[in-house]
């Protein structure tokens, strides 16, 4: 009779547990009770696992106390429950206190370790498993693996690896799809191809998570491939798998992978089909995906349509909308689809206001973006940077970096994007302190080593004058992409060490990494500053050879380049040349002409861009200014900066104004320029006045020599030049008693003269001889050059 009781309270369970029962469950409880069960260990065993699959973590605790000797079974089912129920802590503690523990009791704590987040405590408790004796099996390494991959902790997963090929569970299924996924979150796809290759069975786990390794690796047709071998070979086709080949899609309609555009869309619309065919067309998964694509391919007038067709939505369906309009550039379109989420009763969650910030950055609409970012309680690290972004964007950098500064308060740990972005507004603001505690914060988070961090740095340091900084950064780092090779190059060139920017362009090829338009318009910028016309044309040959040289920054620094080196009518053959130009091409050219003497034909090409759609900027006006400047074309050159403001919407700046008082100078017109000097809106530019002081020495005019000298004492009070000038001006007019005065006042103030300098370049470099300097200490083969030059 107990027998038949008891088998039968076992099978009203197992019912019970079947069905998730909660309140018959309860029955048979109780039942079990006024039976005298209670301390049966095997019905209690039963009952743990009903109510942890009811949801009643309480219960199962409970029940679990009042077992007399509970065996493994009892303690790994309470584990599981424990587990199960998020109460990690909880199932760490009865793990710690079971007398007797067998591989299931690992492989439940484990598991519940990676999949609850705690992915550092899993390999750790693996550790301890593996040296208390116990032996992997495919469950272990699938948690192992899963965590590894969630870590990215690739020597680790290798170690996994071997350990899997040692024991002999390599070739199990379930490990070669978990060796799969890890090597593919851990970005090792040769790792993961090698793994996909031995599989001598592929299921549908392993082809998608194969494409998904394949899409992050950016092989996009490979995995609309994968998907294509999977159909024909008759493997089981999962919404799964539809939803990874249609991210695909989604992804190949991007320009920067090099697809043909709609390419993605095309076969989106074919996977859409066979979608249909298969009863898809209204899974939530499904139809979340095909929102999607059609959104990232711009056809967000498909993906509404099909967003209103799905039967059910969640908050998913709305984001991906959301997103797509996003994607698209229309936040007003964003924001009104976020109303119509509220009034539909669902609610708004982190993705969506990142989505909608995103949305209103790319409109340039940075208040709104705010607005959203204010809108997330506990905004994570993914919306601090979509905010900085956005702010960094806009060039409001001092906005960005008080936002980081709230970031750090809020004990938001930033990532390689935040201190990517954060590093360009110090750049930008040449924030050298700031810089530093920026590198300070990637050290403690051990993003220092990361390529895009690190070549942050260095075009941080060298933008802020720390050129020997940036390239230590430079030099320690352990992989380099363009980027970093184009900071250094650039904060050669920028600093004028162009040989230097020479070396690292040459090592910079030497490690088959191939120069963009970037490495290209720096090295010729150091050509150009050199006056090197050799080395010009051999980099002019070379970026013919690599398809740059009609590239707009690339020929702009071209024309520059050779007109530096004096070569102005290869200039302009090449600017005629050029199948596109912008501002900044017009711009060297005139200014080509400007420096080499060509006044006239200088403006004669800026009035020629006036007939154009090409409209001038301040630049341009700087270039045209200097070129009627030092041709003698005074009235031309008023004339120019007359209309500057009437014609072309463009004020006037200090530089603009030189130009003219320069010009006006060299004919003698002092009165005029004066006159200029009087209306100007900017009178405390150092250079305005150094030019008109130059003028008076020229001319002899000492009354408004002494003005002009006496603004620059005020404004530049260490600068010798003004002092010197206007001795040497009462000195040619005889007035020797003045010059005393100005040189006694100058050395009362502590000013000194700088010493004079020339230089020679020669087969063995550059040399600077500095006034006084001993001749005879120079090499013999210098001295050769300079007597050969005298």
């Amino acid at each position: 009779m107990n027998h038949a009781r008891f088998a039968h309270l076992a099978d009203l369970l197992h019912c019970c547990i079947a069905n998730r029962s909660h309140l018959h469950g309860r029955a048979a409880h109780a039942r079990i009770l006024s039976a005298g069960l209670s301390a049966d260990t095997f019905l209690s065993n039963r009952l743990i696992e009903l109510y942890a699959r009811c949801h009643s973590i309480g219960y199962a605790v409970n029940v679990f106390r009042s077992i007399p000797c509970p065996n493994v079974f009892s303690w790994n089912a309470i584990v599981a429950a424990c587990s199960k129920s998020g109460d990690l802590e909880l199932a760490h503690q009865l793990f710690v206190q079971m007398p007797d523990k067998n591989v299931v009791s690992w492989n439940t704590m484990i598991g519940a370790l990676a999949r609850g987040g705690s992915e550092e405590a899993a390999l750790d408790l693996y550790s301890v498993m593996t040296r208390e004796g116990f032996v992997p099996t495919n469950f272990t390494f699938a948690s192992v693996l899963s965590a590894c991959g969630s870590l990215m902790a690739l020597q680790d997963g290798r170690r996994c690896h071997g350990i899997a090929v040692k024991i002999g569970l390599d070739g199990n299924l379930f490990v070669e799809n978990a060796l799969l996924g890890m090597y593919a979150k851990c970005g090792s796809s040769g790792d993961a191809v090698k793994v996909f290759d031995r599989i001598s069975h592929p299921n549908e786990v392993s082809i998608t998570a194969m494409m998904g390794c394949m899409m992050q690796s950016g092989s996009i047709e490979e995995a609309v491939r994968l998907f294509e071998r999977m159909h024909r070979s008759g493997i089981l086709i999962d919404p799964v798998a539809v939803s990874s080949v249609l991210c695909a899609c989604a992804r190949a309609e991007g320009d920067e992978l090099g697809i043909p555009r709609h390419h993605g869309l095309v076969l989106g619309q074919l996977i859409q089909a066979l979608a249909v065919k298969y009863g898809f067309e209204y899974d939530l998964h499904v139809g979340n995906s095909l929102i999607d694509m059609y959104a990232k391919c711009g056809n967000t007038d498909e993906a509404e349509l099909l967003f209103n067709t799905l039967p059910n939505i969640n908050v998913v369906s709305w984001n991906v909308l959301i997103a797509g309009y996003g994607h698209k550039g229309d936040s007003i379109k964003a924001i009104a689809m976020l109303k119509l989420m509220q009034q539909h009763g669902f609610e708004p969650d982190e993705v969506t206001y990142i989505s909608l910030l995103a949305a209103c950055v790319k409109t340039g609409d940075i208040a709104a973006a705010h607005e959203m970012f204010d809108k997330i309680v506990e905004p994570n690290v993914r919306s601090w940077n979509a905010i900085l972004s956005g702010y960094c964007q806009e060039e409001s950098h001092d906005r960005a970096v008080e936002l980081f500064r709230k970031m750090q308060f809020q004990n938001v740990l930033p990532d390689q994007t935040t201190l990517a972005i954060i590093l360009s507004s110090c750049s930008a603001l040449g924030l050298l302190d700031f810089g530093k505690q920026a590198h300070s914060a990637s050290i403690r988070a051990m993003l220092h080593v990361d390529v895009f961090v690190a070549s942050g740095l260095v075009d941080m340091y060298s933008k802020c004058g720390h050129i020997k900084v940036a390239r230590l950064v430079f030099d320690r780092m352990t992989e380099r992409d363009v980027v970093s090779w184009n900071a250094m190059i650039t904060g050669f060139a920028h600093h004028s060490q162009n040989r230097e920017a020479f070396a690292v362009f040459k090592q910079m090829r030497q490690d088959g990494m191939f120069p963009t338009e970037s490495s290209y318009a720096s090295v010729i910028c150091s050509c150009a500053r050199l006056s090197s016309l050799p080395q010009g044309r051999q980099i002019h040959a070379q970026t013919a050879k690599d398809g740059y040289e009609f590239r707009v920054y690339v020929g702009s620094a071209l024309i520059d380049m050779y007109a530096k080196c004096g070569n102005v009518d290869e200039a302009r053959r090449f600017f005629d040349t050029m199948p596109t130009k912008n501002v900044v091409s017009w711009n060297e050219m005139i200014h080509g002409y400007a420096q080499n003497g060509y006044g006239k034909r200088a403006v004669e090409l800026f009035e020629h861009m006036l007939r154009t759609d090409e409209k001038p900027n301040s630049v341009t006006f700087i270039a045209v200014l200097a070129a009627c400047s030092h041709a003698g074309m005074v009235d031309k050159g008023i004339k120019i900066l007359d209309t500057m403001e009437k014609d072309h919407g463009i004020q006037p700046l200090a530089v603009h104004y030189t130009c003219v008082i320069d010009s006006l100078g060299r004919a003698g017109r002092l009165v005029e320029a004066e006159a200029l000097v009087d209306k100007m809106p900017c009178i405390d530019d150092p250079v305005l006045w150094e030019v008109l002081l130059s003028a008076c020495a020229v001319h002899g005019n000492a009354t408004l020599a002494k003005r002009a000298a006496e603004k620059l004492f005020l404004l530049d009070p260490l600068s010798s030049a003004p002092y010197v000038l206007l001795s040497n001006i009462y000195a040619s007019l005889g007035r020797w008693d003045d010059a005393s005065a100005v040189r006694a006042l100058m050395n009362g103030r502590g000013v000194a003269k700088d010493r004079g300098y020339s230089w020679i370049d020669n087969k063995n470099g550059v040399r600077a001889f500095m006034v006084d300097d001993d001749l005879w200490m120079v090499n013999a083969e210098e001295q050769a050059s300079v007597h050969g030059a005298n």
